[in-house]
């Protein structure tokens, strides 16, 4: 991934991805760490709503609490980024109180559909990336293909680019 400059593909799926939101989308991957991006919103380094329009986001959270990510999804939808996006994956959910009980109300899958509502938005779930692991690589700004429904995530372009003055590396 780093030194090719061949588009990836499809990354590798395991069991525990789940389609929460059947349906396809492509555009370009802008994510992170979602406190992250909703903080930054809040400060003169917030990324242009504009870079949202069509783009597949991507997210996941570390530690906290449940509601602490019903507020995060709350924020995202009132400062306009859910209405531009056009799919969303969202990470393994890693020791965040409130979600690791197996009768805990309500998941992260309904969360994120409740805060969704209506917007016909594919959604991919519990993908390995960031704190998690195995660390799957979510290059921001590559072109991507999710289909949610097939449990598939593909990398359109490559992560790297030949340098203008010495090309392809050999």
């Amino acid at each position: 991934m780093l030194t090719s400059t061949e588009a990836i593909g499809a990354l590798p799926t395991t069991p525990s991805w789940e389609c929460w939101r059947a349906g396809r989308a492509e555009g370009r991957l802008i994510g992170g760490v979602i406190n992250r991006i909703v903080l930054a919103q809040a400060t003169p380094y917030a990324l242009p709503l504009e870079w949202f329009d069509g783009a597949v986001l991507f997210w996941e959270e570390m530690g906290g609490h449940a509601s602490y990510v019903w507020s995060y999804l709350q924020v995202l939808r009132h400062c306009g980024i859910l209405d531009r996006i056009s799919g969303m994956v969202v990470g393994v959910p890693y020791a965040i109180d409130g979600l690791d009980a197996p009768d805990a109300s309500p998941t992260l899958p309904e969360m994120v559909l409740d805060v969704l509502g209506e917007r016909d938005i594919p959604v991919l779930g519990n993908v390995e990336f960031g704190h998690a692991g195995p660390n799957l690589p979510m290059p921001v700004g590559i072109h991507v293909s999710l289909d949610a429904q097939q449990r598939t995530l593909s990398l359109l372009e490559p992560a790297v680019r030949p340098h203008a003055t010495t090309g392809p590396l050999g």
